[in-house]
């Protein structure tokens, strides 16, 4: 998904998966460590002697978020076993959105890797070199519950107001299909919009409904609408050329699949298997 750009400063925050670093708050002027630039295993090359940094954008669950004044999820997760691959630890910068989109932050040496729920394209392939596709992603259609909207068709037919994140493919697809979407900074101003009836529906990745609807007062309220298919995959991205660490988060990709690592992240982080993700 291509998500909202951000003003707002970068900062380093704690990590909470097993290897992770533990990484106080730092403004923006901070350097990239006291230790300077270093080797990983294998010869990878890192920004920071003894970490793996990843920018990301928050919040964005289940794939990144804040709990208990850590940085857990889907994709924390699955870094951290990169991080273990190459004998280091993860530490999480926090970042606009659209430092990802044009590779700013891993050209300036403040990260080596951006792992955000990002969807490969081809536009952004001209600023950043991607992993394998680690998550094959579809858009979904939440709705109010006393709307009766089931899908953007009766959005469309019945000039309701529609909702989406800022600067996403959700938002593109929402246009593509002839709709004007209210556009919202965050998934959780998405939501926010919807609760406080600013728009009838909202369009945002799936795996992001299926967040909210296990809170049982959104699921209440609002219901899961049409699902849409609309291919996208989603990688983690590397400063251009950077091959040795694309290739470490390629093994570990294909690793965590084969050894079942994939699927226990899976349902822990998002939810069942579904029967087309399992070992694929």
């Amino acid at each position: 998904m291509s998500r909202t750009t951000s003003s707002r400063a970068p900062r380093r925050i704690r990590a909470g998966a097993t290897s992770a670093a533990v990484t106080l708050l730092c403004a923006v002027g901070c350097s990239s460590g006291a230790d300077g630039p270093g080797e990983a295993a294998g010869g990878v090359p890192v920004v920071e002697k003894g970490k793996l940094t990843t920018c990301t954008h928050l919040p964005y669950p289940p794939f990144q978020f804040e709990r208990e004044g850590a940085v857990v999820g889907f994709d924390v997760a699955l870094i951290d076993l990169v991080a273990e691959r190459l004998d280091v630890e993860q530490k999480i910068l926090d970042t606009p959105f659209e430092n990802f989109k044009t590779g700013a932050f891993l050209n300036s040496g403040e990260c080596d890797l951006a792992a955000a729920g990002m969807t490969i394209t081809e536009e952004r392939k001209k600023n950043v070199d991607f992993s394998l596709p680690y998550f094959d992603a579809t858009q979904a259609l939440l709705t109010a519950r006393k709307s009766g909207i089931t899908s953007l068709a009766d959005v469309k037919a019945q000039n309701r107001k529609l909702g989406a994140q800022a600067e996403t493919t959700g938002e593109s697809y929402a246009a593509s299909q002839g709709l004007d979407p209210v556009a919202f900074e965050s998934s959780d101003a998405v939501l926010n919009g919807l609760r406080t009836g600013q728009v009838d529906a909202v369009v945002i990745d799936y795996p992001v409904v299926q967040g909210w609807l296990k809170d049982k007062a959104t699921a209440s309220e609002f219901t899961l609408g049409q699902n849409i298919e609309t291919g996208e995959q989603y990688g983690f991205s590397v400063k251009k050329g950077n091959d040795a660490l694309r290739a470490a988060i390629d093994q570990v990709i294909r690793d965590a699949r084969a050894d079942g690592a994939y699927d226990a992240l899976y349902e822990k982080w998002i939810g069942p298997l579904p029967g087309n993700q399992s070992g694929s």
